[in-house]
């Protein structure tokens, strides 16, 4: 994708577009296509553009959780009365330094109307509570905490389970994407799936007017009339970009599509957009989590280096950037590996087994 963009005199008049609307889309995943209704629902008229044969992208492939509190329906059902407040004073000590506590703050007061919205869209969530550390609980409860009731967390925040699923067993991205595809499938949205946007089209203001795209190897030029969203994924598949933005994620296992090569920000780069956080990543270490609470973590010299029974997320970035990739250990005895049961392993077995610490270590 190149970074140059074609610049058309102000108002783009007598430029013959293919397509336009008040707001074009650029991603058609779980942000893409709630901008799309939320921009239809207000009465624009929407053109939404897929590279992919049709809406997911990532956010089918995910866990499908989603964070919410602040006193959702799903929580106070399972008996947890949260506050927008304590989800807000969780959020900047889970997420660490450099964080937007404003954007925080919005986000948590929003939380409940959010969750509304969710369930307006047709998502549905079971009013129960899966309560014990999972990376995805094996059944269809539709609550699982994410840390908050673990240290240091529950000291510096009334502690409320905050992951809500879609009603389903396993991962429930692909649960979560179909439901909101159903519902832009039902609205006046124009979706174009196989359209790959190179690039923003500007005027001669600098004023983002539209896009260029390809579709089938034909240049595809849409029209913006008040805006251009941009929701085309991460990067995580385009090694130069983790080189110079994230080069911690290097050499490790992938999860995504192809389609996050990082296009959407480099078109919004070629028009002047600042850039905030690029190094910031999701890290998981591939074990069940099951087996992590019941065993030591250490690094490569036999530290342990985080509590075993917080988030994972916070687990994999304690590893990736604290001890550098790795290596890290999981000792178990017998009786904990065997306390976890088979179908919740995961497949995974121990690498090495010993009788004493002592010949652990020397193996």
């Amino acid at each position: 994708m190149t970074t140059t963009n074609d610049v058309f005199p102000r108002g783009a008049r007598g430029v013959s577009w293919d397509a336009e609307a008040d707001v074009v889309v650029v991603g058609g995943g779980c942000a893409g296509a709630s901008a799309a209704l939320e921009a239809v629902r207000a009465d624009r008229a929407v053109v939404l553009l897929e590279r992919a044969g049709g809406l997911g992208g990532a956010s089918a492939m995910s866990g499908g959780e989603i964070y919410l509190g602040g006193g959702t329906p799903i929580q106070q059902a399972c008996g947890f009365d949260d506050t927008a407040e304590e989800m807000a004073k969780f959020l900047v000590a889970a997420l660490g330094p450099h964080t937007d506590p404003r954007r925080i703050e919005l986000y948590s007061e929003g939380s409940v109307e959010h969750f509304g919205w969710l369930a307006d869209q047709g998502v549905p969530f079971k009013p129960s509570l899966w309560d014990a550390p999972a990376w995805v609980p094996p059944t269809d409860d539709g609550l699982m905490w994410m840390g908050e009731n673990t240290y240091p967390f529950y000291e510096l925040a009334v502690p409320a389970p905050r992951g809500h699923r879609p009603q389903c067993s396993g991962h429930g991205g692909q649960m979560l994407m179909d439901r909101l595809a159903a519902r832009v499938a039902a609205t006046p949205i124009d979706v174009r799936c196989n359209v790959v946007v190179d690039r923003l089209v500007v005027d001669d203001d600098r004023r983002v007017v539209g896009v260029a795209a390809r579709q089938f190897g034909e240049e595809v030029l849409v029209r913006a009339r008040r805006g251009v969203v941009l929701s085309a994924g991460g990067f995580v598949f385009n090694d130069a970009m983790l080189a110079e933005h994230a080069p911690q994620a290097l050499g490790h296992r992938k999860v995504g599509t192809d389609g996050d090569d990082g296009a959407g920000i480099r078109m919004a780069q070629a028009v002047g957009a600042k850039i905030r956080r690029m190094s910031a990543v999701q890290a998981a270490l591939t074990i069940p989590i099951q087996l992590l609470v019941n065993g030591v973590l250490v690094n490569r010299v036999g530290q342990r280096f985080i509590n075993e029974d917080t988030y994972g997320g916070l687990i994999g970035l304690a590893a990736l950037h604290r001890e550098h990739g790795g290596p890290v250990y999981l000792v178990l005895d017998e009786a904990g590996y065997e306390s976890v049961p088979e179908e919740e392993r995961k497949g995974r077995r121990p690498a090495w087994v010993a009788e004493s610490l002592a010949e652990l270590e020397a193996e």
